[in-house]
Parts: C-alpha cells; structure tokens; sequence
C-alpha cells in the first residue's frame, strides 16, 4: 500500500474523518440553525427599522403639516392685526376730526356768545350814557314841575326803547 506512505494521502484520510466527524456531530445543521437564526434576527430587525422610519416619516409629515398650518395661521392673525390697526387709524381719525369740529363749534358758539354780550354791554353803557345826558340837557333847558315831568316821561321811553 503504497497509497498510505504518502502524507498527501493522510491528509486526504483525516480530513475524510474529520468531515465525517463534522457530519456524525450535526455541525452542518447547527451551523445552518444558527445562520438562520442570525437571518430571522436581522430580518427583525431590518422590519423595525422600516416601521421605525415609516413612523419617523409619517411624524415629519405631520410636523411640516403642522408648521404649514402655523404659517397659514400667523398669516391670518398678521392680517386681522393689519385690518384692525388700519379700522382702528381710521376710527380715531374720525374721533378727532369729530372732536375738532365739536370744539371749533363751541369756540365759535363761545365767541359769539361774548361777541352778542359784548354788544349788548356797548348798547347799555350807550343807552346809560345817552340818558345821562339828556337828562342833563333837558334838565338844563326845561326848569320848573313840566320840565321835571317831561324829562321823567322821555327818561321812561327811552329806557323801554332800548330794552
């Protein structure tokens, strides 16, 4: 036998039996049971992965709607604030003008409410003055009980004239 002189040849012999071994001890089907565990354990965890991100995606979704919506909301509250401050400028715009022609009004009535006093102060002090005087010209030209009676008459009539 000359096959067995070789060391090639119990080379090929051990790793037959060692093979063998392998094969009597099940190696095969434990490693497979252990690559297909390995297999299902990242599948798992590939699925997780995909929900995770699914669910990562729907929430970013969510969020720019949100934030669109936001947006959409401060433009409103921007331009009711625009509309109010405007209604707002022209309702006190109209007060004032309101209150600017109701003081101009009773300046106006004020003055001439002055301007009818002054006139009606000229009238007595002129009408004061004009008897004054006459009484003191007739009293000077009619002397005696008829010249007393017509300066009392004429006083009496002019008063009620000027009145």
């Amino acid at each position: 036998m000359e096959f067995f002189r070789h060391a090639e040849s119990w080379v090929l012999v051990s790793f037959i039996l060692f093979v063998a071994l392998l094969v009597y001890l099940k190696v095969p089907a434990l490693v497979a049971k252990m690559l297909d565990e390995r297999a299902d354990k990242i599948s798992k965890e590939l699925g997780e992965a995909k929900r995770l991100r699914q669910e990562a995606e729907a929430l970013l979704s969510e969020y720019k709607k949100k934030r669109q919506d936001a947006e959409v909301e401060a433009r409103d509250i921007i331009a009711a604030a625009k509309t109010e401050a405007e209604a707002y400028a022209e309702e006190s715009a109209r007060k004032l003008k309101d209150t600017l022609a109701r003081r101009e009004a009773q300046a106006e009535q004020k003055i001439a409410m002055a301007e009818a006093a002054a006139v009606k102060d000229v009238r007595a002090a002129a009408a004061d003055l004009a008897m004054a005087a006459s009484a003191a010209l007739l009293k000077d030209a009619a002397s005696g009980k008829a010249g007393e009676k017509l300066v009392s008459e004429s006083i009496a009539a002019v008063k009620s004239r000027l009145q």
